[in-house]
């Protein structure tokens, strides 16, 4: 295909695989390694595959073309591959993080770690990183807002975007995935809850697809009423939204994610939501399906916004949010 990935740095790309098979997920020999890619990532998932081989002869590589989406469910072989695995990893164009595919092969114990949208520049910048330090950073974020009933978020673009979490729980993403059933994407470093309902406006000055990394002066604005989207001034987005309504309805534009970066190694937004969204300081909303992060809804989209500027409440009060280096 002529939109494959092409690798320019192969060692680099092959020490990054090697941190992720055995520094994040520590296979060890005799484990079974599922690898998960697709014709367009399919460079950096046989680097993953060549990384897991040297640790166990029980791997393999699993291929199929890319997906409509990022939450779609791939075909069922592939699903059944991620949950017969004691690992797997998931480098694909889109997003296999929110699926039932995904969530299913944890709840049977698999562990393992997306990599939706993977570019090799994300790749080898994002695995050179002290997981030890990320982790460090989500404990002391999840101590802040753990038991809070209400978070709300504010920005000078003009966020004032208040969350209801009620009795829904907080998840880290340290990128340190070592027993059954854990979870993290790749590269990690954020805390995150999918909240109960919410209310106001949120305006994404960061990176959103289909854009990319916005342009300084271009936002795109969400309004929220009673946890669901109810506008967007962007049209390519409503137009993403609108597909996704027509398979799952409102579904669709449920607030399914509130997230807080906390990897203080990305100093620069890259234009990669899967990068951008774990820099430290910044705050990301999501569209869509919820059901693999601790909601109950179903759609087949979840859509991140990231915001460079955000200040957060926790009950009223202020919290101080990672610091980048």
């Amino acid at each position: 295909m002529t939109d494959t990935l092409e690798i320019e740095d192969p060692e680099a790309v092959a020490t990054a695989a090697k941190t992720a098979v055995e520094q994040c997920l520590a296979v060890e020999p005799g484990e079974t390694c599922v690898v998960v890619t697709d014709d367009r990532r399919r460079p950096i998932g046989e680097a993953l595959y060549e990384a897991a081989l040297a640790v166990t002869e029980e791997s393999v590589v699993v291929r199929y073309p890319p997906g409509p989406q990022h939450g779609a469910e791939p075909p069922a072989p592939v699903a059944a591959a991620l949950s017969s695995a004691d690992a797997f990893l998931a480098p694909t164009t889109k997003s296999l993080s929110h699926t039932r595919a995904r969530s299913d092969a944890t709840d049977d114990g698999a562990r393992g770690a997306t990599l939706p949208g993977i570019t090799e520049e994300v790749f080898t910048t994002g695995l050179d990183a002290d997981y030890e330090a990320i982790a460090a950073e989500c404990a002391a974020m999840l101590e802040s807002v753990e038991g809070a009933d209400e978070i709300r978020v504010t920005s000078p673009q003009g966020t004032d975007v208040t969350f209801e979490l009620g009795e829904r729980v907080w998840n880290d993403d340290t990128g340190i995935v070592h027993d059954p059933g854990e979870f993290s994407n790749l590269p990690a470093g954020e805390v995150f809850i999918s909240p109960e309902s919410a209310d106001g406006t949120y305006v994404v000055d960061g990176t959103i697809r289909p854009h990319g990394l916005l342009e300084a002066g271009h936002t795109v604005t969400f309004e929220v009423e009673d946890g669901y989207v109810t506008g967007v001034d962007d049209e390519a987005i409503r137009g993403e939204l609108e597909a996704a309504d027509d398979e799952a309805g409102e579904n669709a534009y449920n607030l399914a994610e509130l997230g807080i970066g906390t990897n203080i190694g990305v100093t620069d937004l890259v234009g990669s939501v899967l990068l951008d969204e774990k820099a430290g300081g910044t705050v990301h909303i999501a569209v869509g399906d919820d059901a693999g992060i601790g909601g109950d809804n179903e759609a087949p989209i979840h859509m991140d916004g990231i915001l460079r500027e955000p200040t957060v409440y926790v009950d009223g009060t202020e919290i101080e949010l990672p610091t980048v280096e």
